[in-house]
């Protein structure tokens, strides 16, 4: 199986867009429009994966706080200052049915998965997520990163 995202979904990373997805849970992917960061392995537009695991930290709220700098993520405020940026996301809906895994789970594979197709992690992920070296992450889907262009 191979995850793909959906043109559809895709909005400028616009205060105006993100009414539309206040109370969403699940995965939300922040991308430069004209701009390839050079990764060690292969270009991408991707900068920053993140998660809303809660209604009241919803996907729409998350986005809110980047603009306004309340996630102090300097990364994303400073390519949002210069360049133009979207998003896109997935919804916890259908991700917990591909996975039957929590959030936490999910996002840590997302990060883990982009760190090997890409050779680090998105360039504004301070952090990655809470993977333990115990845990395989054979038998998940594939993800279409070719989306981020590349």
């Amino acid at each position: 199986m191979i995850i793909r995202f959906n043109k559809a979904l895709v909005n400028k990373f616009d205060l105006n867009n993100f009414s539309a997805i206040v109370g969403s849970i699940g995965l939300y992917f922040i991308f430069l429009d004209d701009l390839l960061i050079p990764y060690p392995f292969k270009e991408s537009k991707l900068i920053y994966i993140g998660m809303s695991e809660s209604r009241a930290n919803s996907i729409g709220n998350r986005l809110r706080d980047h603009i306004a700098g309340r996630s102090n993520n300097a990364g994303i405020m400073g390519y949002y200052k210069k360049w133009d940026l979207s998003f896109t996301y997935l919804d916890y809906e259908f991700l917990k049915q591909v996975f039957e895994k929590d959030i936490e789970f999910i996002e840590t594979f997302f990060l883990e998965d982009f760190a090997n197709y890409f050779g680090v992690y998105p360039i504004c992920n301070n952090r990655r997520g809470s993977f333990n070296k115990e845990e395989r992450f054979n038998d998940f889907p594939q993800i279409d990163w070719e989306f981020f262009g590349g």
